[in-house]
């Protein structure tokens, strides 16, 4: 246990404006290197050539690779996760495991400059330090939603952090759309250039925007003399945490059904463009363009959803509101199964982009709602954390098997829809909050 030291009260207009901007910062990597440059750099240049490569003496699709490498990944910080979130309560400085993932991750990211099919394993290995310092750092970022607002704040607040994210990510992509297709006005010697010049650009505005936050965002302990048996300290925290939300039904019904909607989300909003580089008839149409015109739809309307989702929430319950959102993602899933074309692709983009806006700061808030009052926010969303990201392992590989077995996209989605629904069904089992305590 700690006593907060920050120069701003919780709830203030400054403490909130610095932990929404590390949305700012960060997303700008889930948009270009996730969904938009980096998929189109990887699908159509590093293997053009090829649709496999000989790894460890075996033959692995290019979509099986990348899922895999990710699975390792999100596998990775599942597992330290908890164990450093229970050593950063126990010290009472959070911000010290924040700025390591952040630091790791931009800089990794630069890394992916040199991403080539000539130096895949080191390549591979950026990739995925950078997937661990981006959601590495979300968890210590996620729990200072607790600490910083009061509960009538938190799902304005977290649908605010969502908003700047969404407004960023699509600003820096704009901008590195520009440089890529006007790349000799640049001084860049190719397109490929260009977009490899976008990935060190996305690690170097991570990096640059977050020392905002890092600024004013609480300080915690500082000069805390770290013990020998620290390790086993932070188990302790997170044992204790964890007998909190076993004795929980709340708690416990919530985790389950996040786990189910949330790797069915993760995974569908990962292969979304590649479902339109494969599933998608682009004739007579500019392939790139039309995926970047649709990452761009579900950006901006996310912006929207977002907003529409937290005032829903505010005003019918987070619970009610959540249920709605994941049972009409299991509708678009079904749409999505049968569509062909570039306008329907375009329909389905604006769709996700509604309910990717409104369903993830809602879970969000909702989880953050349920924390007693504590200290050891961390470690309560190091279990969010752990719950999503094997979820997105589960997703991640149930993907990879599905385009190895079937080389193709289109029959996952049809399944995810299947998950959707039940986690739908999940949800309406969780106890609901009391919205005079939101007040």
């Amino acid at each position: 246990m700690f006593n907060k030291k920050t120069d701003h009260p919780r709830g203030s207009k400054k403490l909130i404006g610095a932990w929404t901007l590390y949305d700012w910062a960060n997303s700008v990597y889930s948009l270009v290197i996730s969904s938009a440059v980096f998929p189109i750099y990887y699908s159509q240049y590093v293997f053009s050539q090829t649709n496999s490569i000989i790894l460890f003496n075996a033959e692995i699709n290019k979509d099986t690779l990348i899922s895999l490498v990710s699975a390792f990944s999100f596998l990775l910080i599942a597992f330290l996760s908890p164990l450093l979130s229970g050593v950063a309560d126990y010290i009472g400085n959070k911000k010290i495991f924040m700025k390591f993932f952040v630091y790791l991750g931009s800089l990794s990211c630069i890394g992916l400059y040199w991403f080539e099919l000539e130096t895949i394993e080191i390549s591979l290995i950026f990739y995925t330090l950078t997937l661990i310092g981006f959601w590495g750092s979300l968890v210590y970022y996620n729990s200072y939603l607790r600490d910083i607002t009061y509960p009538n704040q938190t799902n304005i607040v977290s649908a605010k952090g969502y908003t700047m994210g969404y407004i960023g990510s699509v600003l820096l992509l704009l901008i590195n759309l520009i440089m890529i297709n006007f790349y000799e006005s640049f001084g860049f010697e190719s397109e490929i250039i260009a977009m490899k010049s976008s990935f060190a650009i996305v690690g170097l505005w991570w990096l640059g925007f977050s020392q905002y936050s890092f600024y004013h965002l609480p300080k915690g302990n500082i000069g805390v003399k770290i013990p020998k048996n620290i390790i086993w300290n932070g188990f302790k925290e997170l044992k204790n945490v964890y007998k909190i939300i076993r004795s929980s039904k709340r708690f416990t019904r919530f985790l389950i059904a996040f786990f189910v909607f949330s790797f069915s989300l993760q995974t569908v909003l990962y292969i979304a463009s590649y479902f339109g580089v494969n599933e998608i008839d682009w004739t007579g149409s500019d392939q790139t363009s039309g995926l970047i015109i649709s990452i761009l739809l579900i950006q901006i309307v996310a912006i929207a959803g977002a907003f529409i989702f937290s005032r829903l929430a505010q005003k019918f319950g987070n619970i009610i509101v959540l249920t709605f959102a994941i049972f009409l993602w299991g509708a678009v899933c079904l749409y999505a199964y049968y569509i062909n074309t570039p306008n329907e692709f375009y329909m389905i983009a604006g769709l996700v982009g509604l309910l990717m806006g409104g369903t993830q700061p809602v879970a969000r808030a909702t989880f953050s709602l349920f924390i007693p009052d504590t200290n050891d926010t961390t470690s309560f969303f190091s279990f969010y954390d752990v719950t999503e990201k094997i979820g997105i392992v589960f997703g991640m590989l149930f993907y990879a098997i599905a385009a190895q077995v079937t080389g193709s996209v289109r029959f996952s989605v049809i399944i995810f829809m299947f998950f959707f629904f039940l986690g739908a069904i999940l949800l309406t089992r969780v106890p609901r909050i009391d919205k005079n305590k939101l007040a």
